[in-house]
């Protein structure tokens, strides 16, 4: 018996299962959505499939360790990669389209405009529409906001039958700025081809599902965004600047809202993607920060994998107590003399018994005034106003300069986790 002719067919067979095999898993998936008993169900190649998503460029790995399935990316910029990176850890990618906003001068009444842009989103579409990692098409990112040319919900639908025809195996959807009923009911009548409404929602996710139906939308959602209250809707101080939650109130807050925002509309809601996953200064550089610019974990992330997989995370974030400054309350608005000299607390304690490290700052109030998720420059800290600060206590100098500022704690529990604070002031002759 020639066993080397035999080796010879063994290999050149196996090699030729491979062979076959490989094109399968760099196939498109095949999403579709499906009513079934009054309920709306998403399923990718053919088995049920529930958003448990994060926005985000960073930390894959760790959304797939945290029971995460899902990214959501707002352009199809420099797309490929991340796309790439989600499929070799398994995950999704909810894909925008970034289109023009009135806000920034984008004019939808310029038939002239709107034909280029369609004409560049065309050729995105057909580049990355057979990416396996695709799970659905974001046409715009709050277009809403600050719009008033209901012109712009014709070119979503233009793009969503584009889609339909040489796509019919990934689903449409287009991000709102909270519950616009103005603009949904328009979405209603002008734009057939969505098939799935999301809703960009954090303090008041709640009641997304009532809004969306009294506004007229009875079909499939999902939330686009969602976490920490955003510093539209916090409480303010008397100079117009916001009070921000801590991260163990942001933690808690989350916890609540994706039950009653999300889970307990599961017959019509098809999952959401917290946000934001990675670093971002928004106002602050903590504020939706799921994690710290070198990577710490915030404790946000532990309330995720335990809603994802049911299960606690073996360390968890250190929890921390909102900063006071003297004696004074801090959420009524505190004013100091320029040059006057002051204390600033907090507590922080860690669920593992870790040692707590502790890190302070103060920084300018940020002048960057943004708005739809648009980049924004971090103050430049001020690290000659601390006098003393490596415990939970901090003696520093007010600026002698006249204006807002803010103060900063970071709590480190040195296991890469950790809990941030911060407070406002006001610096007044």
């Amino acid at each position: 018996m020639n066993y080397k002719l035999i080796l010879f067919f063994i290999v050149v067979s196996t090699a030729g299962l491979a062979f076959k095999r490989l094109p399968d898993s760099n196939k498109p998936s095949v999403v579709t959505i499906k009513k079934e008993n009054e309920q709306y169900q998403l399923y990718r190649n053919g088995e049920p499939y529930y958003i448990k998503g994060a926005g985000g460029y960073d930390y894959y790995d760790k959304l797939k360790e945290c029971g995460g399935n899902s990214i959501r990316l707002w352009s199809t910029q420099g797309a490929k990669p991340y796309l790439d990176k989600a499929q070799e850890l398994g995950l999704t990618v909810t894909l925008g389209l970034d289109l023009g906003h009135e806000r920034k001068g984008f004019n939808y009444s310029d038939k002239k405009a709107v034909k280029e842009q369609f004409e560049r989103i065309k050729k995105d579409i057909l580049l990355l529409k057979d990416h396996p990692a695709l799970l659905m098409w974001g046409v715009g990112n709050e277009v809403d906001q600050f719009a008033n040319n209901f012109a712009v919900w014709d070119a979503v639908n233009d793009i969503a039958k584009y889609i339909h025809e040489v796509d019919p195996n990934h689903p449409t959807t287009t991000m709102l700025a909270g519950v616009p009923v103005k603009h949904i009911k328009e979405i209603k009548k002008r734009c057939p081809d969505l098939d799935v409404l999301s809703i960009n929602a954090f303090k008041w996710i709640a009641p997304v599902r009532k809004d969306i139906t009294a506004a007229g939308w009875t079909g499939p959602y999902l939330i686009g965004e969602w976490g920490p209250s955003g510093y539209w809707e916090s409480d303010m101080v008397p100079w117009g600047t916001f009070i921000e939650e801590t991260s163990t109130q942001k933690a808690e807050v989350c916890s609540e809202r994706y039950k009653t925002g999300i889970l307990e509309n599961r017959d019509r809601c098809l999952g959401g993607y917290a946000y934001y996953w990675g670093w971002k200064q928004a106002r602050t550089h903590t504020l939706l920060s799921l994690f710290s610019e070198d990577g710490q974990e915030t404790g946000v992330i532990d309330v995720l994998q335990k809603e994802w997989t049911g299960k606690e995370r073996t360390n968890k974030a250190p929890l921390i107590s909102p900063i006071g400054i003297d004696n004074l309350a801090t959420h009524k608005g505190v004013y100091l003399k320029p040059g006057s000299t002051h204390m600033a607390y907090t507590d922080a304690n860690d669920p593992d018994k870790d040692p707590i490290y502790y890190y302070w700052e103060i920084y300018p109030e940020s002048t960057e005034k943004k708005e739809g998720g648009d980049a924004e420059a971090k103050p430049k800290p001020m690290p000659e106003l601390i006098l003393e600060g490596k415990t939970k206590a901090l003696s520093f100098k007010a600026p002698s300069k006249e204006g807002p500022y803010r103060i900063f704690v970071t709590a480190y529990d040195g296991k890469n986790h950790i809990a941030t604070a911060n407070a406002p002031f006001y610096v007044k002759r």
